[in-house]
């Protein structure tokens, strides 16, 4: 019995063992350190976000509806989120002197690097900063003495042939080992990056692309900074060693061990260093736009192989798609062989696929625009690098020229030109291609050739990245309303370049009013009547993103509260604002939030009419009584005042002030107004009924 009990101690302490040393890799999906998640107060704010390193932050999910006319990611020190912070620039490159303000995301995944060499330790917030009006619309806060991943320095190679020597090599991230001084002979016949398990490198190894990417025998290097990535979905935390490793001869001319206790960083994409081999590497000289203004390829020949380089102006639930035309003599879809390049969001990679096109349908494993791999066949495209910016993705990938596969790949000839196929197109749900439009603007319509043999064909005339959307929208005629005495106003989305900046003129910060559920329309009312006002602009201060109070001025600006004596003196107020003794002012106006909010995202640059806008609103109100503001017109008003928001600029339009019998403008607007009048009157009679008699 007791021998029985030694064998399970025994065969338990090997299996712990056994576990610490193949469970040292961080339990996967590896983002980072947890940080938090969004709290959202405005604009559908949500993501979740890590510590990268000791610079980098990564919103894993982030959502906004893209509408606040001046929203950054921001950060800072102080012990809320406020104007004492910064910007952090997202997308990181742009042009001009400003950074970009934030576009709307759905569910997207983000990079954000710390700017002017600020570290996680230095701030203690995250958030989503309307500048302009110094809303914050999400937050998340830095826990204290967070331990973030940091980069790992190890020894230097060591030294047994070949010359081979380096300085100290650097862990960057999982994937990333940055080698700097590095001298290497070059004789070695059939030398490689090598990595492996075990003591000591051995022919069990895996080879490493070198820093142009390429599987090519490695060359001779003279004091060179290089950076390698492992391939695949290998990780630092999946080997013993990095050696260069004659295959040939099975001979190690130099390696170094890694540590079983890395804490590095993720590989998101993040790394982004200055070597010798990045500062002097030539580009390209061969470019052909594919599709005018939206797909381009670059591509090099490299031995037995061609280097292809794609730039897509597209999104990221999108793939661009480029390869050999089905037919000679003239560009065909089918039959065609093609590779199939995309990021993939749900692992949080850049992938590229090889495929066949046999029939103008989805794949059903045997037919249809198919994955070689999923028809019987194999995957022969291998991929480089990705990046996504400025709305362009790029994807470098590599395929042999001849891949002795007959019956998926085409060859690639060197002696002549070859027809080529192109598309933009949606994935769908398994991150396979799915049909694109066949508006011309997503796929290839004129018989386009390439010599890939050709060492200076550029035909691009510009970079993708250097083209600005010149899309031209129309805006939505304003809307009136007259002949209502009760009217409700809620607080919803601006429409877009369709909506509030195209009717007013003025900037918005992405809400705005809507008055019988119209965008802020024009009302017109007459001197010496009385009008009711239902407000639902939210009574909660200690949400201000959500604190709207009524009120009516002859400011086409609004934002009272906000302002300093001397402004306020400059503003007239008819409606909504009580001033106390001492003069000094108190909103009168500010009833339960209810806000139109968008079921999706915004669609407003695609939808010509606000009706039909309307639809995709859904209207969410909280719990609690609006606020009743009656206003009776006195004789000496203006014939131009505007209703606004108490404590933000730039929600509200104009009141156009008649005197009685005045002849006025009748549209639809008024005739439906008329009705919605009759039940609110109603709703509002029982309103007072229930508080003077319940």
């Amino acid at each position: 019995m007791f021998r029985d009990f030694f064998i399970v101690v025994l065969l338990t302490l090997s299996t712990i063992e056994n576990n610490g040393i193949n469970a040292r890799a961080p339990p996967e999906p590896y983002y980072g350190r947890y940080i938090g998640t969004f709290t959202e107060f405005a604009h559908g704010i949500k993501g979740t976000v890590y510590a990268v390193d000791e610079s980098t932050l990564f919103v894993k999910g982030f959502a906004y509806d893209g509408t606040g006319p001046d929203a950054f990611f921001w950060v800072g020190s102080s012990p809320r989120p406020s104007p004492e912070g910064y910007i952090i620039p997202y997308p990181e490159e742009f042009s001009g002197r400003e950074p970009p303000i934030l576009q709307a995301h759905n569910n997207t995944d983000i990079i954000l690097r710390l700017p002017m060499g600020k570290r996680i330790r230095d701030i203690r917030w995250l958030s989503v900063w309307c500048r302009r009006f110094t809303v914050d619309f999400g937050e998340v806060f830095i826990p204290p003495m967070l331990d973030v991943p940091r980069p790992r320095v190890l020894p230097e190679f060591k030294r047994l042939a070949h010359g081979l020597r380096s300085s100290n090599i650097s862990v960057l991230d999982a994937k990333t080992f940055y080698i700097p001084n590095l001298h290497y002979d070059g004789a070695g016949p059939d030398a490689y990056f090598w990595v492996g398990n075990g003591s000591q490198p051995n022919i069990m190894g895996v080879k490493v692309p070198n820093e142009l990417g390429s599987y090519e025998v490695l060359r001779g290097y003279q004091g060179e900074d290089i950076e390698i990535q492992l391939p695949g979905n290998l990780t630092v935390y999946d080997i013993d060693w990095l050696a260069v490793w004659c295959v040939e001869y099975r001979h190690n001319f130099g390696h170094v061990n890694i540590p079983k206790d890395l804490d590095v960083p993720p590989a998101l994409g993040q790394t982004k260093i200055t070597t010798t081999t990045t500062t002097q590497r030539p580009k390209s000289k061969n470019c052909k736009e594919l599709i005018d203004g939206k797909l381009q390829v670059q591509w090099e020949i490299q031995g037995d192989s061609v280097v292809i380089d794609l730039y897509g102006r597209m999104s990221e639930d999108q793939y661009m798609a480029f390869g050999l035309s089905g037919a000679n003599g003239r560009s065909q879809m089918i039959n065609g062989d093609v590779v199939v390049a995309f990021y993939d969001r749900s692992q949080l990679r850049f992938r590229v696929e090889d495929y066949y096109i046999s029939h103008l349908s989805q794949c059903d494993g045997k037919q249809g625009v198919c994955p070689d791999e999923r028809i019987g066949g194999r995957n022969d495209a291998v991929y480089i690098h990705g990046d996504r910016k400025n709305g362009v993705t790029n994807i470098k990938y590599r395929r042999f020229l001849q891949t002795n596969e007959p019956v998926n790949d085409q060859a690639i000839p060197l002696d002549r030109e070859v027809n080529v196929i192109a598309a933009i197109g949606p994935l769908n749900s398994r991150k396979e291609a799915n049909a694109h439009s066949h508006t011309g603007d997503e796929h290839t319509i004129d018989d386009i050739k390439i010599d890939f043999s050709s060492k200076n064909e550029h035909s691009c005339t510009s970079s993708l990245y250097d083209r600005k959307d010149e899309t031209v929208v129309k805006p939505w005629p304003t809307r009136e309303i007259s002949n209502e005495n009760v009217i409700t106003a809620r607080i919803g989305p601006t429409g877009g370049k369709r909506g509030y900046t195209a009717i007013t003129g003025h900037p918005s910060w992405g809400i705005a009013w809507y008055l019988n559920d119209l965008l802020i329309p024009e009302l017109i009312v007459e001197r010496g009547q009385t009008y009711t006002f239902i407000i639902e602009g939210g009574n909660d201060e200690t949400q201000p993103a959500r604190y709207h109070p009524f009120y009516i001025s002859d400011s086409d600006e609004g934002g009272y509260g906000q302002k300093s004596q001397l402004k306020q003196s400059r503003q007239t107020v008819y409606a909504g604002v009580k001033f106390e003794e001492d003069g000094y002012p108190r909103p009168t106006a500010a009833g339960r939030y209810c806000e139109w909010q968008h079921i999706t995202v915004d669609k407003s640059s695609d939808i010509e009419t606000f009706e039909e806008y309307k639809k995709t609103l859904k209207l969410e109100c909280e719990p609690g009584e609006p606020a009743i503001l009656n206003w009776t017109v006195s004789h000496d008003t203006p014939d131009l005042v505007y209703y606004q928001c108490y404590t933000h600029n730039n929600l509200g339009w104009k009141i156009r002030v008649v005197d009685p019998g005045t002849t006025l403008k009748r549209n639809s607007v008024s005739s439906i107004a008329m009705h919605t009048s009759i039940v609110l009157s109603i709703s509002l009679f029982a309103i007072h009924f229930i508080r003077c008699y319940l």
